[in-house]
């Protein structure tokens, strides 16, 4: 009975760590092909985040393949799994889970990756972000409250989300004003432009021209003299 308990735990412990490992293998190996340095990988019980050394104004076509390669990666995963164990139903069990969890709209997730990527499109670049981060508390809370059967485990994965989602939160502005300077050390190049207010609704996608006391001003000659001044 003990030693056929072992083993279905070794089985699962198994079947999780190479969902989640090949998951993530699948975000380092495409980061690497674009010439993206991987700064740390984090393993967690239910998926894991990848933080990458990737310039904020990468190209979203770039973003979006190192994003999705991870669930596609972890579906190569599941088939190799299933000729190893012959239990389909507990492998298909750990991955849907894992691919579920990993795809929430929760910033850091992928999900919550890829909803920004997706707004970032259509709306400003910062208020994008701040939408992301609304999302994913609403999400986490929905969640935690709908769960009628919440365990330790569960508790305390629901407290690390809401933890993960305060940090990013936290780091909003830091993170456009590193955006707004990759913009001003770098001639990016785009088709559309879009004449905006203020600095705070530049756009990701396009070529900002801001509208300032009746004058227009390109997006260099507006950085240049917003960092001359420092």
């Amino acid at each position: 009975m003990i030693i056929a308990v072992l083993t279905a735990t070794y089985k699962i412990f198994i079947i999780i760590s190479v969902l989640i490992i090949i998951h993530e293998l699948g975000h380092f190996i495409f980061a690497k092909i674009f010439g993206i340095e991987t700064d740390k990988i984090y393993i967690y019980p239910l998926g894991g985040i990848s933080k990458f050394n990737m310039p904020l104004n990468t190209s979203p076509y770039k973003e979006f393949l190192i994003l999705i390669m991870g669930p596609i990666f972890q579906n190569i995963a599941y088939f190799i799994l299933l000729t190893i164990f012959n239990d389909k139903n507990l492998i298909l069990q750990y991955h849907i889970g894992i691919l579920t969890f990993n795809l929430l709209p929760i910033y850091p997730l992928d999900g919550g990756k890829l909803l920004h990527l997706i707004f970032t499109k259509f709306i400003p670049y910062k208020f994008s972000f701040k939408v992301v981060i609304v999302i994913s508390y609403i999400t986490t809370i929905i969640l935690l409250i709908s769960n009628n059967q919440l365990s330790i485990n569960m508790i305390l994965t629901y407290t690390f989300l809401i933890y993960l989602i305060r940090r990013e939160d936290l780091k909003i502005n830091f993170r456009y004003n590193k955006f707004l300077l990759e913009r001003y050390l770098n001639n990016y190049f785009f088709k559309k432009e879009k004449i905006i207010s203020n600095e705070n609704n530049f756009y990701r996608t396009k070529k900002n021209i801001i509208k300032c006391n009746n004058q227009l001003f390109s997006e260099q000659e507006y950085l240049k003299k917003k960092y001359n001044n420092f």
